[in-house]
């Protein structure tokens, strides 16, 4: 009899042609933005030299990611996902474009909020596509080792991306790092175009406000859903100091560029290890309750980070909540993909999306402030312990989520109670 699997389950990269073109786009991808991700914040603050600013120019990427995840979500159960896929990575390597000529010609602060603001908005397409083709790709039953693997692989973007940054830019500069990120996005198209095409789940959807509210009420008295996107906001927002990490390299740490791509890079090393090893999540049945004590995890090694002024110990801390956050984002993903019906995925991923990327960008704005108003090192404690408190909060008040268990099973009869209620509106 076969021992319990510990290593991240590769049958969906095995099974599925076009999830190997998938992922392999994805990982190009990636790696640009990670890159891009260290250049932007490094840049906004060699220009100003104020954290508040860096956090700032996060915040103006919040509003065009919201409001086009919800917009996105729509128009992904309605269109063609992989043709949709294609145009958006084409649109985010002419902003990276545009950085890379700011750069050159002389930068100037506002395309430091312009483009990255747009291509916030076009994640709200990108992300949400990729992972309503996933259930269509892999199947019921491969979605969590599915979600397994793209975290991996965004946590090998997360160190590589962040690391090498930082040893461009000391080395050949923001230009030539901009200019990879638009190589990265040119790869990414390339290879989803090699992907069979994926066209809506339901014909004769129509995009438009009618379509976001059907997707938005769909989560009423669903705790299970609400849960997975309500405890990772608690988590980002107060829990993420990264708009710090300029300011902790230079003025706790002692260095330059290559410590804050250290920084930038620790937590996807823990997080890289913690999805390599998760052959034993589809063994968890009480999803809802794992994902609790992940963040929990995760606040308590933000909080341990900002009492440290040693470099190795804080970048074993980081990898520790990286660690933590990767096994919340599996379990969140699966929640989420197993729970709602296939032409409404589009939708709930546009959600997801948002919550996943909009609660850094506030995160860095918290950070920024309190950091400002109070010392760095209160900032990343405060918001540590202010995570854990959430946490348990959301425990208390959301008992259908603490008590939360999903499965293909389950999955399949959401499918089918779906279909039925659709044949008998007709």
């Amino acid at each position: 009899m076969p021992g319990p699997r510990l290593l991240l389950d590769l049958a969906p990269l095995r099974q599925s042609r076009d999830f190997r073109f998938l992922i392999g786009g994805q990982l190009a991808a990636v790696l640009g933005t990670q890159l891009t991700a260290v250049a932007v914040p490094v840049q906004v603050y060699r220009l100003t030299h104020s954290s508040l600013d860096v956090g700032l120019v996060s915040l103006a990427q919040l509003f065009p990611l919201m409001i086009f995840s919800l917009i996105g979500g729509s128009v992904i159960d309605a269109v063609d996902r992989r043709r949709l896929l294609i145009i958006v990575e084409s649109l985010m390597a002419l902003s990276s474009t545009a950085l890379a000529l700011n750069a050159d010609i002389g930068p100037q602060l506002w395309p430091l909020f312009l483009f990255p603001a747009a291509t916030a908005g076009l994640s709200g397409f990108d992300g949400p596509a990729r992972n309503a083709i996933i259930p269509n790709l892999v199947g019921q039953r491969n979605v969590s080792s599915a979600a397994a693997m793209f975290q991996a692989l965004f946590q090998t973007g997360s160190i590589v991306g962040p690391a090498l940054g930082g040893i461009l830019l000391a080395g050949p500069g923001l230009v030539f790092v901009y200019w990879v990120d638009v190589a990265s996005c040119v790869v990414a198209a390339v290879t989803i175009s090699a992907i069979r095409p994926q066209p809506p789940a339901v014909r004769g959807h129509r995009v438009g406000l009618a379509s976001i509210v059907e997707g938005l009420r769909y989560l009423k008295g669903r705790q299970g859903i609400q849960g997975a996107y309500l405890i990772d906001i608690n988590a980002m927002v107060f829990g993420m100091p990264r708009a710090l990490f300029p300011s902790l390299a230079l003025n706790v740490f002692g260095g330059g560029t290559s410590t804050v791509g250290f920084l930038y890079a620790a937590p996807g090393v823990g997080a890289l290890i913690g999805a390599l090893t998760t052959g034993w999540v589809t063994r968890i049945r009480r999803q809802g309750r794992a994902v609790i004590v992940a963040v929990m995890v995760w606040g308590a090694a933000i909080a341990g980070f900002g009492l440290v002024s040693s470099l190795p110990v804080a970048l074993v801390l980081l990898a520790i909540a990286g660690w933590a956050d990767v096994i919340s984002a599996v379990f969140r993903n699966t929640i989420i993909q197993l729970s709602t019906p296939n032409r409404l995925l589009g939708r709930l991923s546009g959600i997801q999306i948002g919550v996943v990327a909009g609660g850094p960008r506030l995160g860095d704005l918290e950070a920024g402030a309190v950091a400002t108003a109070f010392s760095n090192e209160i900032s990343v404690v405060s918001g540590g312990l202010a995570c854990i408190a959430g946490a348990l909060v959301l425990a208390r008040l959301m008992p259908d989520f603490r008590r939360l268990q999903v499965s293909p099973e389950r999955a399949a009869q959401i499918q089918a109670e779906d279909s039925a209620m659709l044949a008998a509106e007709a």
